[in-house]
């Protein structure tokens, strides 16, 4: 078999549909492939975090049980509506405080860079 035949054979069904691309064409669908899969972690991953950051603000806040499992979906559903990580911890430390939960913005900040590497770790070991 030809060198090209099997370089051919083992690339994706999309190059062997153009078997004329170039080194270039080759490199730019595999950037795209790559920044997919990456904005698909990040996502999966801040959807983790955020599932996380609501149930420890919840045992902050005293809940527990069905309680806490809806002030997380509330949380998720706020950040949704009103998306970013200031709009997240603003709501929060609101909650927390009118609570009388001693709290500030940079530990509700670390907490959330904490869970974010906690998820991220354990999407990329398969959990």
């Amino acid at each position: 078999m030809a060198p090209q035949a099997r370089r051919l054979k083992a690339l994706p069904a999309v190059w062997r549909l153009y078997p004329d691309m170039t080194t270039f064409d080759e490199r730019e669908i595999a950037y795209e492939a790559k920044f997919a899969h990456d904005e698909d972690l990040r996502f999966k991953a801040k959807a983790r975090r955020d599932r996380r950051f609501g149930a420890w603000v919840a045992a902050q806040l005293g809940l527990s049980g069905s309680a806490a499992d809806d002030y997380t979906k509330k949380l998720i559903r706020s950040d949704l509506a009103h998306p970013g990580d200031a709009a997240l911890i603003e709501t929060v430390l609101g909650e927390l405080k009118a609570k009388g939960v001693a709290a500030d913005e940079r530990t509700l900040k670390l907490k959330l860079i904490d869970l974010m590497g906690e998820a991220l770790a354990e999407l990329e070991a398969g959990k």
